[in-house]
C-alpha cells in the first residue's frame, strides 16, 4: 500500500526546513517536501523488508508491486484510455529521439517534423540517422521564440508519423493546443510539461517524458502508447529501444531505474491526493502568470522574447536591462539571499530562466516576484 499524503507534512527540524531552498532547476527539479518525507522514512527498511527499494530485486513480488501501483495511478492522474500500453525506459527523452524513428519510420522511411526549439531540433538530427527528417515546420531563424501559424506548416501525408516537442524547457516555448496533422500519426515529446494539463490521447499515437521534471527524479522515462505503435521496429533497432520488447517484458527486460519509478510513483499518489491533473494545471497558470505579469509590467527591465501565444507555463525565461550579464549575475546572488536558487538560463541562451514545476511552491514565485520587484527599484536608471 502507497501511503497517505492527506495528513499535514511531517515536522520538520528548524534546521532541515532552514535549509530548504526555492529550487528553479530545469530538471532535476524540486518534488514536493512531503514526497522526499516518505521516502526518508522508509528509507532503512521499506514497509518492514530490511530494505531500502534500490537494494531489492526488481524481480521481487514487493517491487512488481510498486511498479505496477505507479502505473495505476498515472492512469489514474491523465485517464490513460485502457487499450494504450505505459512501460518505462531509460536513456531519458534524448534516447526516444532515437527510439521513435527506429519503431515508427518503417517502410515509409520519412516524417515530419514540427521544429520549436532547441530538443526539436536534437530529435531531427537523431532521426536523419534512419531515415529523412521533413522540417514542416521551422522556427530556428527566431531563435524559437514562437510557433508558426498551423496554416504554414507543411505536413505530408505520407509522413509516417509527425513529431512535436509540447514544451521547449531551453527556449520557453509551449504548444497551448494539440497540433491537428490528419490522419498521421502523433508523436509528443512532453517531458517538461507532462502532468502539468490534460492530454487528448485521442490525437496521439505516441507520447514520452523524461520523468525529471513533474514526475519524479532522473533515470526513468515513461512512453504511452496506441497498441499499433507497437511491432514496427525497423530490423536494424536494438532490443533495448523496441516498444514492443519493453512493453511485453513490464518494463523489465532488465534491471530499470527501480528507485526511480518508486519516487515517481509517490508522487503520482501525492498528486492525486492533492487534487489531480486539474489542481496543478489550475497552479501552473497561477505561477507562471503572476511570473510573466512582473515582466510585462516592469516597462523593459525585465523582458521575455517568446511571443505572448506561445509562453511557456513551465519554464519562464527574461532577460535584465536587454541583456546586461553583470546585472543578470548580480540578480542571482542576491536571490540567495532570499533562498531563490538555480536561475541561470541555459547556457547556449544565456539571461535568466525560471522553472515553475508542480513541485514548486507558490510561495517560491511570490518570493521570486517580490525580489524581482526589490533589484528592479535599486538598479533600474
Amino acid at each position: 500500500e502507497f501511503p497517505s499524503f492527506s495528513a499535514k507534512p511531517q515536522h520538520l527540524t528548524t534546521a532541515m526546513a532552514d535549509e530548504r531552498v526555492f529550487n528553479f532547476s530545469a530538471g532535476p527539479t524540486v518534488l514536493p517536501i512531503e514526497v522526499l518525507q516518505e521516502a526518508q522514512k522508509d528509507f532503512l527498511s521499506y514497509k518492514g523488508t530490511g530494505m531500502n527499494v534500490m537494494e531489492m530485486s526488481h524481480r521481487s513480488k514487493t517491487f512488481v508491486d510498486i511498479t505496477a501501483q505507479s502505473e495505476k495511478d498515472l492512469r489514474d492522474l491523465l485517464k490513460i484510455p485502457d487499450d494504450y500500453k505505459v512501460f518505462y525506459m531509460q536513456g531519458g527523452a534524448t534516447l526516444q529521439f532515437a527510439s521513435v524513428p527506429l519503431n515508427l519510420l518503417g517502410s515509409k522511411g520519412k516524417a515530419d517534423y514540427l521544429m520549436t526549439g532547441q530538443w526539436g531540433e536534437k530529435a531531427v538530427k537523431e532521426c536523419k540517422k534512419f531515415g529523412a527528417a521533413q522540417l514542416a515546420c521551422d522556427t530556428k531563424a527566431t531563435k524559437y521564440t514562437t510557433i508558426t501559424d498551423p496554416k504554414e506548416w507543411k505536413l505530408d501525408p505520407e509522413a509516417a508519423y509527425v513529431h512535436y516537442c509540447a514544451n521547449e524547457t531551453v527556449n520557453g516555448v509551449e504548444f497551448h493546443y494539440t497540433p491537428e496533422v490528419g490522419d498521421v500519426p502523433l508523436v509528443a515529446d512532453m517531458s517538461s510539461n507532462f502532468l502539468s494539463r490534460p492530454i487528448d490521447f485521442a490525437k496521439h499515437t505516441l507520447i514520452y517524458a523524461g520523468c525529471q521534471k513533474n514526475a519524479g527524479p532522473a533515470g526513468n522515462t515513461v512512453v504511452i502508447a496506441k497498441p499499433d505503435a507497437l511491432g514496427k521496429e525497423l530490423p536494424i533497432c536494438p532490443s533495448m529501444l523496441s516498444y514492443k520488447f519493453i512493453s511485453d517484458a513490464d518494463s523489465m527486460p532488465n534491471t530499470p531505474s527501480c528507485f526511480a519509478i518508486y519516487m515517481m510513483g509517490l508522487n503520482m499518489k501525492y498528486m492525486k491526493e492533492k487534487g489531480g491533473i486539474s489542481y496543478f494545471d489550475e497552479m501552473a497558470t497561477k505561477k507562471s502568470q503572476m511570473l510573466y505579469d512582473m515582466i510585462d509590467g516592469s516597462d523593459g527591465f525585465y523582458s521575455c522574447p517568446v511571443e505572448k501565444s506561445c509562453r511557456s507555463r513551465m519554464n519562464v525565461p527574461f532577460i535584465i536591462n536587454g541583456g546586461d550579464e553583470a546585472l543578470e549575475k548580480k540578480f542571482q546572488e542576491e536571490g540567495k539571499k532570499v533562498k531563490l536558487y538555480t536561475l541561470a538560463g541555459h547556457r547556449s541562451v544565456g539571461g535568466i530562466r525560471a522553472s515553475l514545476y508542480n513541485g514548486l511552491p507558490l510561495e517560491g514565485v511570490e518570493t521570486l516576484v517580490s525580489h524581482m520587484k526589490s533589484f528592479m527599484q535599486e538598479n533600474a536608471k
